[in-house]
């Protein structure tokens, strides 16, 4: 199988993510609720269109599919889905509030901690294994978090929460894989929709809306929402999720090094040891992996 293809939209896919700053950040004189209400509303509203209309012989095959399973998978694909869409909610919120009230370096410091802390989270959560080689990588990333907790705390427990909320996002999609990816995404965006439905209600949107921030809320539901959601499920049918997961880290150092040379923040040499530190974490955490398919490879050329 030629995996170039999976492997160019999987590095599209994040590579689109990590210059989502750019667009977010010019939309700052707006709040985080009014860019996060109009990104989901929008979003979900695509999705289902694309559902209903591009994909019904998926929807009726998925119908069929989810009619099938007992009343207790059903409650259980229901409630996880409902779980994603919250965290997914919260990601979303806490991740456009940090960009546009904090700084862009504490986004990117976030999805620099997020695949570590999601292996924690599976090793506590679902008993999966973590290699020795990777517990001294996490206590390197834990280091430099402290270190940078000494710089700005504010900054670390705002990133922190940021990577346990998506850590959490993708903990549970660990237990959601009996339907359509795309389907299952439409459902998690749907149920945010609902989630937030009363916080739309009683949210006084005083902030005027011009042309230029819904034709940016659309850039950011075509572009920073719908097409890397689908370059990422089209990887995941020729790759590996734990592939899939490695690139992630482009999303965050795009954006750090957006955060110094384009929007000119200022990174102490504390804080750029502290990313040092994390960047190796994660080298050595993958290294485990990168062994293990290499071994794999050898072992399928000699056969």
């Amino acid at each position: 199988m030629n995996a170039t293809k999976y492997y160019i939209a999987v590095i599209s896919a994040f590579t689109i993510w990590g210059f989502f700053s750019v667009v977010l950040k010019s939309l700052d004189n707006f709040t985080a609720f009014d860019i996060l209400s109009y990104r989901s509303v929008l979003s979900a509203a695509i999705m289902m269109i694309i559902t209903l209309f591009l994909r019904p012989k998926a929807l009726k095959k998925n119908k069929a599919l989810f009619l099938s399973f007992e009343k207790k998978v059903q409650y259980r694909i229901i409630g996880i889905n409902m779980l994603s869409g919250l965290f997914l909610a919260l990601n979303w919120y806490i991740f456009i509030y940090v960009m546009n009230n904090v700084s862009v370096s504490a986004t990117s410091l976030a999805y620099l901690i997020c695949p570590i802390l999601t292996m924690v989270l599976a090793y506590l959560i679902l008993k999966e294994k973590l290699f020795k080689l990777q517990w001294f990588s996490v206590v390197l990333s834990l280091i430099g978090c402290l270190l940078l907790s000494l710089g700005n705390f504010m900054d670390l427990f705002y990133s922190m929460i940021i990577a346990f909320s998506y850590a959490t996002y993708l903990i549970l999609q660990r237990k959601n894989q009996e339907m359509d990816r795309f389907m299952v995404l439409t459902a998690q965006i749907f149920f945010a929709v609902i989630l937030l439905f009363p916080f739309f209600m009683t949210y006084e949107f005083s902030t005027i809306k011009t042309s230029f921030f819904y034709s940016m809320i659309g850039l950011i539901a075509v572009v920073f929402t719908i097409i890397p959601m689908f370059l990422n499920i089209y990887a995941l049918r020729g790759l590996p999720s734990s592939v899939v997961g490695v690139f992630i880290y482009l999303n965050p150092i795009i954006n750090f090094f957006l955060a110094i040379f384009y929007f000119n923040e200022e990174i102490t040499l504390l804080q750029g040891l502290s990313y040092l530190l994390i960047i190796i974490s994660i080298i050595i955490f993958n290294i485990p992996a990168l062994r293990h398919r290499i071994h794999r490879r050898r072992a399928a050329h000699i056969q």
